[in-house]
């Protein structure tokens, strides 16, 4: 029986460490799935690479994400198409966003894949942040709603999910720098998406 594989494709969050790990998982939210779905015969891609951005997702989606063949495909990326902006003046509209997004999205049609997005996060941790969220983060955030409503994809809220965690213990416990999940942040979002891909997973 052939094996079914799941893909996840991202930034930094789903890289976690990955690419130094022997196992190519990393030590984030995607080897705490694999490790959940071991008895299931899931075959475990993890594509993430750190600072990625869409438009570096479509550099390499047909070796990274395509060859694989995904019966499954995870994607979380936007924060560093928000990132850009501040710290190196190389702002990604939402528009632009948007385009390659649904380029990359559309690309797997008919392929049989059921796809899975999450929402990118902000956790503010400095008094600027705030600004980041909604002259930026926030239009992308709704960006990935509506792609996934146009694709059939399957929707993980982790903005709201993540921004409640961090009212209950504050920002630093999910994510120490607003962005890169701790431990505790990285089971939230494991938990998140194994409930919510469930139904793709029988």
């Amino acid at each position: 029986m052939t094996r079914r594989t799941i893909v996840f494709a991202g930034d930094s969050i789903t890289d976690a460490g990955r690419r130094e790990d022997p196992d190519g998982l990393g030590d984030g939210y995607v080897r705490i799935i694999a490790e959940r779905l071991e008895e299931s015969g899931y075959r475990v891609v993890n594509a993430g690479i750190s600072g990625d951005r869409a438009v570096d997702l479509r550099a390499r989606w047909s070796e990274d994400v395509q060859a694989h063949e995904p019966d499954v495909l995870s994607v979380l990326v936007g924060v560093n198409d928000m990132w850009r902006r501040y710290d190196s003046a190389d702002a990604t509209s939402a528009e632009e966003f948007r385009a390659v997004y649904d380029e990359l999205l559309a690309s797997m049609a008919g392929t049989g894949a059921s796809i899975v997005l999450m929402e990118p996060f902000l956790l503010p941790v400095a008094d600027e942040m705030h600004a980041w969220r909604t002259d930026d983060l926030d239009d992308k955030i709704a960006v990935v709603r509506a792609l996934a409503e146009k694709h059939g994809a399957t929707l993980i809220g982790l903005d709201g999910l993540l921004t409640d965690a961090a009212g209950e213990r504050g920002p630093e416990a999910v994510a120490s720098d607003g962005v890169h999940p701790t431990p505790y942040g990285h089971a939230l979002i494991a938990d998140a998406w194994i409930a919510a891909a469930e139904p793709h997973l029988a």
